[in-house]
């Protein structure tokens, strides 16, 4: 028999502690590879931390609501035979990341940069212990510090945990009173604001009847989230956007010859999207100041091109994985990470790391049927491409004999951009660069 050390694995960068939350399995009770040992929280993560061997819990080195340091070893497991030559760390990345996601979209959706920082100072002045966890949603959804020491802890000596909170805030105990008697002009967003930026004044409106043949749904938490980030969006760039027609045909005949090679040769599907993400990286090395956020009065160019590809979730909601260093990978690379990043996606199993440090955002409407779209900036970027749906058109053919009226491969390409940085002219020929590329595109390229 040997000993397992089960440890806390890295979240994230800048992650360096997280709150145990709970216990699944007992001192006694048998462990599964793979199988999820306890949960843990930050503020950017709430997930399961499996095990990587097989055996029996026989220690457990924290209790509940206790703050853990990444590395610090937090269960004893007991197997058969020598234990694993690498037994410093678990696997970085829990196996159920839906969690994960769902914390971690508060900076991968990323539409604003938190600076409400007098709300977390005001919580470090309770002579009560609140994890990063708790304080972060008490943020989120207005609660003061007042209603948060009111709260009936169920944690260790009467510590609120994560499941108090969500109870309180679900059964309306926020004062909803003192907003709806509140004057309209004295009611102040509470959404954060990006970087120092003046939170914007919001009217009040009016609460919605539901009647009784009404079905009433609650949003999911990342549903919230992504409304909220949204509209933060919306309230700090000034959006404009530049429409232009592409003709993909070269590239669409291209696809349709090698597709089939391409499968065969590396074993993965070569669609659209790798492709497009070619251009608009290219694009972005064209025009730089593309790939830059604003701070303040400044402006942040950046050094590397990280593409954020928007990817649909099982539950319908949107997640942004991020591919790095984009304008490095040539296009084998490019399918492969693309198609890696979607099918986790799809299955929930995303890294924190992998949602994050996004420049710039591509999203694909023409996968839904859309012809063109207005995306909304994913912040603190100054720009996002919509691609549309690839249509079979009749269309004019130049030629040095003349014209003519052929069926041709198009689609519209939407581009959303910051007016604050991004003027008219520099927006629509950064668009114009991707539609040239993708027209130019070689026949007899060479996979």
């Amino acid at each position: 028999m040997s000993k397992f050390e089960l440890k806390l694995p890295r979240m994230g960068e800048s992650v360096a502690e997280a709150t145990l939350t709970a216990w699944l399995k007992e001192v006694g009770d048998t462990i599964e590879i793979d199988e999820p040992i306890f949960e843990i929280a930050t503020d950017k993560v709430d997930t399961e931390v499996p095990s990587e061997v097989e055996g029996v819990l026989v220690e457990k080195l924290f209790e509940i609501d206790a703050v853990i340091k990444v590395g610090e070893t937090v269960a004893v497991i007991e197997i058969k035979g020598s234990a694993p030559a690498e037994t410093a760390q678990v696997s970085e990345t829990p196996n159920d990341a839906a969690e994960t996601v769902i914390e971690a979209v508060e900076k991968t959706v990323v539409v604003a940069k938190e600076t409400t920082t007098a709300a977390v100072a005001e919580y470090s002045k309770s002579a009560r212990f609140y994890s990063p966890l708790v304080k972060n949603i008490a943020k989120e959804e207005n609660i003061s510090l007042a209603q948060l020491d009111a709260i009936q802890g169920s944690g260790k000596e009467g510590r609120v945990t994560k499941k108090d909170l969500l109870a309180y805030i679900k059964n309306g105990a926020q004062s909803t009173a003192v907003v709806e008697n509140t004057p309209a002009d004295k009611i102040v967003a509470s959404a954060t604001t990006i970087q120092g930026a003046p939170k914007p004044t919001v009217h009040q409106v009016s609460r919605v009847q539901a009647t009784g043949a009404d079905e009433v749904i609650e949003m999911t938490r990342m549903g919230k989230l992504i409304a909220k980030h949204m509209v933060d969006s919306v309230s700090t760039s000034a959006h404009v956007q530049s429409f232009i027609e592409v003709d993909v045909t070269n590239v669409v005949n291209w696809r349709n010859k090698v597709k089939d090679n391409f499968e065969k040769v590396e074993g993965e599907k070569l669609t659209f999207t790798p492709i497009f993400i070619e251009a608009v990286a290219k694009a972005l090395k064209k025009y730089p100041m593309m790939n830059v956020s604003v701070d303040r009065d400044t402006v942040i160019k950046k050094r590397n091109i990280n593409i954020g590809m928007a990817a649909a979730l099982p539950d319908g909601n949107l997640i942004v994985p991020v591919i790095k260093n984009a304008d490095q990978l040539n296009l084998v690379g490019m399918a492969k990470v693309v198609n890696d990043l979607a099918v986790r996606s799809r299955e929930n199993k995303l890294k924190p790391d992998e949602i994050q440090g996004g420049t710039y955002t591509v999203t694909n409407v023409g996968t839904f049927g859309s012809v063109f779209g207005t995306p909304i900036i994913n912040q603190p970027q100054v720009g996002i491409l919509a691609l549309g749906a690839i249509r079979k058109i009749p269309s004019v053919i130049e030629t040095e004999q003349g014209d003519f009226i052929g069926i041709r491969s198009k689609m519209y390409i939407s581009h959303s951009y910051d007016h604050r940085v991004v003027n008219g002219a520099l927006g629509s020929m950064f668009a114009k660069a991707v539609a040239d590329y993708l027209e130019a595109w070689n026949v007899n390229r060479d996979i």
